[in-house]
């Protein structure tokens, strides 16, 4: 049996190691938040804006900035039907409806003009999902916020080190949020990341992200109003503000793999990969191929063939439209017919062209024998 190749695993150093060390032997009493500010502080640094909270999720970070814009029952937030369950599982969980629409057919992402569309009195919000490190027209979607008054919010989850127009993704929405889990291109192990400009907005999310205790009570264990716990720990903030000093490193050596991609399959007869339009860099989170439909390779097929040459085979988000929760919507035919002609490819910092070679002739293999 060849070796197995993983489709992600992070990479961790001595400086991770050390730091997180320090957190476990020293961040306790006073020093019990010490990296916890350190790690917002750089993370704002780095994207360029005013305001940060560290959280245990990226869906902890949606849940709170959602519930700080106002989202309840009654609302709608419109979403593409492209997505992981975590973008619309804070919209239910605070009453309101995900209102499913259809993603462009080259970057997998919320299309505009349906957004506009699906837009009622009842609409409180647009969530711009960057998938797969691929990055939605936000000058679009802005521009349909401000006509309608709607925040459009950013899900960067998959987008660190993707820039849009010489913006980081995650810095151009109302707020924006971040997932530091343990595929991802930096971890913390699990976590995440809330980041705003609005200082009301920071404010409110601030409040609800700490058991609703406002920032000044002098009263001890007062909360204010009720609010969620999803603080992210000094333990992994310490690895976080690691990870954060190697950032460009981690996200450089992401587009190096998919360019390495591009390059062995770019030519292919009817192979599409992650875009990047004029102006804009993809953090190159998670490679993706997506195959015409006339080239008859399919998702399960290749499925089969990453399995018999001891490769892990991440498959492309299922609509969320067609998940039992939720009512069809077959209407969105690019989300309902892509995932069965695609996959995601492994990506990980320490691997070897060897390695990309054995996953690309994989692929050959598969179109050749469609």
């Amino acid at each position: 049996m060849k070796p197995r190749i993983f489709y992600t695993k992070p990479s961790i150093t001595e400086l991770e190691v050390e730091y997180a060390t320090d957190a476990a032997r020293n961040g306790w009493g006073e020093r019990c938040y010490e990296y916890i500010a350190r790690f917002e502080e750089a993370f704002k640094a780095h994207l360029g804006v005013e305001y940060a909270i560290a959280t245990s999720s990226c869906t902890g970070a949606l849940h709170i900035g959602m519930a700080a814009l106002g989202v309840g029952p009654g609302d709608e937030v419109i979403l593409a039907d492209t997505n992981w369950i975590a973008t619309a599982a804070p919209v239910v969980h605070l009453g309101a409806k995900p209102v499913f629409v259809d993603v462009l057919p080259d970057t997998w992402c919320i299309d505009p003009e349906l957004a506009e569309r699906a837009i009622t009195p009842r609409t409180k919000a647009i969530v711009a999902v960057h998938l797969y490190g691929n990055l939605c027209d936000m000058d679009r979607l802005q521009a349909i916020g401000k006509k309608h008054n709607i925040p459009v919010i950013e899900d960067a989850a998959e987008a660190i080190g993707s820039v849009y127009r010489g913006q980081r993704a995650g810095s151009m929405g109302r707020f924006g949020s971040f997932s530091f889990h343990g595929s991802k291109t930096m971890t913390t192990g699990e976590g995440g990341m809330f980041v705003t400009n609005d200082a009301t907005l920071y404010e409110t999310a601030l409040t609800l992200s700490n058991h609703g205790r406002v920032r000044g009570q002098t009263k001890q264990f007062w909360p204010d109003v009720v609010g969620f716990k999803y603080k992210m720990s000094n333990i992994q903030a310490a690895m976080g503000c690691a990870q954060i000093e190697r950032i460009d490193d981690l996200v450089g050596r992401k587009r190096e793999i998919l360019q390495y991609y591009r390059a062995q399959l770019g030519q292919l007869p009817g192979v599409r990969m992650n875009p990047e339009p004029v102006g804009t860099v993809n953090g190159a989170w998670m490679p993706t191929v997506v195959f015409d439909a006339g080239t008859g390779v399919t998702r399960e097929k290749l499925q089969q063939a990453f399995k018999a040459e001891n490769v892990d085979a991440r498959v492309f988000f299922n609509p969320l439209s067609s998940l039992p929760m939720f009512e069809d919507q077959t209407q969105n035919r690019h989300a309902w017919e892509i995932p069965g002609r695609a996959i995601n490819l492994p990506s990980y910092n320490d691997m070897t062209l060897t390695e990309q070679d054995r996953v690309a002739e994989i692929l050959v293999w598969s179109l050749k024998g469609a």
